[in-house]
């Protein structure tokens, strides 16, 4: 059998673009053959693309939201409700409801959620300073928008306990997001229909 050996700094693409999330041994040859075909400057382009994501982007350190400004333009915007938050797992789940332009609040990014199985307990997400938000007081109201899977359960329910203490109101969003669903995914009607239908969260449990 004829085994061709490729370049190592070829083969180096191929194991980077293999660490992408999705992206298994075929998908990340074809993508780093892409490459190769490419002009330089698309090639380039890239290159200083994805550098640039890494020199300028940072966390929001008010709401943990990725911005290139902190703090970021919804947290700066004198038009947002500043008594209400949405708590989110992720960034892109600010980015859906954004698009879908059904919320006008504040958001919350955790930066993941509650997996102990994985490791992941309340000290690796910014539930700390969520409750710190809460605490400052201008708070009326905080919307619990975790994915509607078992670790999103848990961490919505873990965050509710934490935050009856301090005399909030703690929602959750309502039915129209599938069980196991991703918001990242959910279109704005099925968002917006979410939020309206919003319960206390005792009542939604």
């Amino acid at each position: 059998m004829l085994i061709v050996k490729r370049s190592p700094t070829f083969e180096a693409l191929i194991a980077e673009l293999g660490k992408l999330p999705g992206i298994g041994r075929k998908s990340a040859e074809r993508i780093a053959y892409h490459i190769l075909k490419s002009t330089k400057e698309e090639a380039f382009s890239l290159a200083r693309a994805i550098r640039a994501v890494k020199e300028k982007i940072v966390l929001c350190s008010l709401c943990f939201n990725l911005a290139e400004t902190d703090p970021c333009p919804i947290c700066a915007d004198p038009s947002r409700n500043k008594g209400q938050i949405l708590v989110v797992e992720d960034p892109k789940d600010i980015a859906a409801f954004e698009r879908a332009g059904v919320y006008h609040g504040c958001y919350h990014v955790l930066q993941g959620r509650l997996a102990p199985l994985r490791g992941v307990t309340p000290e690796n997400l910014r539930i700390r300073e969520l409750i710190g938000r809460v605490k400052k007081g201008g708070v009326k109201e905080v919307i619990i928008a975790t994915n509607p899977d078992v670790e999103g359960d848990a961490t919505a329910l873990f965050i509710a306990r934490m935050i009856e203490p301090l005399s909030v109101e703690v929602t959750r969003i309502g039915l129209g997001v599938p069980m196991g669903g991703s918001l990242e995914y959910t279109d704005s009607i099925t968002l917006g229909k979410a939020l309206e239908g919003r319960k206390n969260f005792k009542q939604s449990m």
